[in-house]
């Protein structure tokens, strides 16, 4: 399955611009026959926060052109991560639109990035981050998840072989995020994809180094700090075989976790 990262910038509190430029984006990996593309954290906004909810009325006619482009284009958009507005307040939600444009999940990030003052102006997401693509069990994630692997974990044990990550990961912490992206994968025996955008904003410089691995941990490619698309393939079958040769899923002992957490 080759798979895309679109490792773009972002025009702060700017969707319609941003909008266009990531359809030039996606066209260009389009002409590579790829066959899932994968867009950033907030990339129709940036970390526009204090003005967050201003910009959710504009979401839901990007989602909707996004969904056109998958159908049209035959490909798998795991769309990056938006501002919704919700009963209770603003969520950075993750968006999976398949191949015939339809949304088949939409993810409400669960952990919020007390350091960038997320949880001033975000709400939490409750609920679990799976999905299906052409039969393959996939999760998303955003951003700061990624440092919880008792979450990702948990996906994983579901029966998740991909994990995608969608991003605006500064760059002074990118040896976080490629340490961490290396143990979710090889903890989880997984396939992980994740797309971090570059640039700046205000207060942010961010690192790009979007990346695909292979269970094993090895990087399948590796983006710079620059805009570019970062291509690589992924193969379900080698999931199987490494969970076949290292049993890990098998020789878990949940009785004795659970019972040293209810004891402590």
């Amino acid at each position: 399955m080759k798979t895309a990262c679109i490792q773009s910038d972002v025009i702060l509190g700017d969707s319609k611009a941003n909008l266009e430029k990531m359809k030039t984006q996606i066209n260009e990996a389009v002409k590579e026959n790829v066959h899932i593309i994968v867009l950033p954290e907030l990339w129709t906004t940036g970390y526009c926060l204090e003005e967050i909810g201003v910009h959710t009325d504009q979401q839901e006619a990007v989602i909707s052109e996004l969904q056109s482009i998958a159908k049209s284009n035959n490909v798998i958009l795991i769309a990056g991560s938006f501002p919704i507005a919700r009963e209770n307040g603003v969520t950075n939600t993750l968006i999976v639109i398949n191949n015939t444009g339809e949304v088949v999940k939409t993810y409400d990030k669960v952990h919020l990035f007390q350091l960038m003052n997320e949880h001033h102006y975000l709400q939490s997401g409750e609920t679990d981050g799976l999905f299906e693509i052409d039969g393959l069990t996939a999760a998303g994630f955003v951003c700061y998840d990624l440092r919880f692997p008792e979450w990702i974990g948990a996906h994983s044990q579901k029966g998740a072989k991909v994990l995608f990550f969608v991003a605006e990961w500064p760059i002074q912490r990118m040896n976080h995020w490629e340490i961490l992206l290396k143990a979710r994968a090889i903890e989880n025996q997984c396939y992980v994809v994740a797309c971090n955008r570059v640039g700046k904003d205000l207060a942010n410089t961010f690192g790009g180094g979007s990346m695909i691995i292979d269970p094993w941990g090895e990087v399948v490619t590796k983006g710079s700090t620059n805009e570019e698309i970062v291509f690589g393939e992924i193969d379900p079958k080698k999931v199987d075989e490494i969970r076949g040769t290292i049993p890990i899923f098998e020789d878990r002992k949940e009785g004795i976790y659970k019972k040293f957490q209810k004891n402590n």
